[in-house]
């Protein structure tokens, strides 16, 4: 009985993986063809033009922070999602001839943030703006980084402070950092029970799942978007097994939950 389980199991897995990579291939010749796929509007990511705007207009810098979780957490994708906002970030700032300082907490996100930067001022043709003295490691004990981000927001008078990635209890005193500074925030985090503090301080704020599909709609890349499509898809297969798993199990009809627990526990 055990073998029989295991067997199915293994089965179901295999088929809903076969399903998602034939699903990703089909969408990805798709955009190679020219395909547009739609993504909604995301009110936080359009804010980053008009704050880095605002910042060039006044004369101010603009703060970026990668957020604080290092490469080898589980939280690491939010880490990556904020360094795809940061190359976005980097490349108007370039572009507007704008001071960007970007800080880190960790010392091995440290050299990926100097690259993105370098590297998106370098597209532009401004590599000589590209000043790596602006990308500072602070600190790796949270609150001293926390406060040293205060510190620079306050001296520098930053008119924009943008923050995507993994935050913890610093996140309010971020967000109270750049307000008493006069800045314009943008926030971001999949970490849910830091988003109120964020919505309540910040004048936009990504919310979950819109930071990881933050690089695919700032680049508008027809891979990355093929890819969030897919995965938009996968969601909809997951909502429907629980609105059928729903209705069989109140119609006292249990077929969906007898399954999983027989075969996918």
């Amino acid at each position: 009985m055990l073998e029989e389980i295991i067997v199915v199991n293994r089965l179901v897995l295999l088929g809903l993986t076969v399903a998602i990579s034939v699903a990703l291939l089909i969408a990805i010749r798709q955009a190679k063809k020219g395909k547009k796929f739609f993504i909604r509007r995301i009110a936080g990511l359009e804010a980053i033009d008009e704050a880095v705007g605002r910042a060039t207009e006044m004369g101010r810098p603009v703060h970026f922070s990668p957020g604080i979780a290092s490469l080898s957490e589980e939280t690491a994708a939010q880490t990556l999602a904020g360094l795809a906002v940061l190359g976005y970030v980097a490349r108007l700032t370039a572009k507007y001839d704008t001071e960007l300082i970007v800080t880190n907490r960790m010392p091995e996100v440290l050299p990926i943030t100097e690259e993105v930067v370098r590297q998106n001022y370098l597209s532009q043709g401004k590599s000589e703006n590209y000043n790596p003295d602006n990308i500072v490691f602070l600190s790796d004990e949270q609150f001293a980084y926390a406060a040293g981000c205060m510190g620079i927001m306050s001296r520098e008078k930053v008119a924009a402070n943008i923050m995507m990635g993994a935050f913890w209890a610093e996140s309010l005193i971020f967000a109270e950092g750049g307000f008493a500074a006069g800045s314009i925030q943008v926030a971001g985090t999949a970490n849910t029970h830091q988003l109120p503090f964020f919505i309540a301080a910040c004048d936009y704020c990504l919310i979950g799942e819109e930071l990881f599909a933050a690089g695919a709609y700032l680049s508008q890349d027809p891979m990355q978007v093929a890819g969030i499509k897919v995965q938009d898809l996968g969601k909809i297969v997951a909502v429907l097994l629980i609105i059928i798993g729903t209705v069989t199990t109140t119609c006292n009809w249990p077929v969906i939950c007898e399954f999983l627990a027989r075969f996918a526990s």
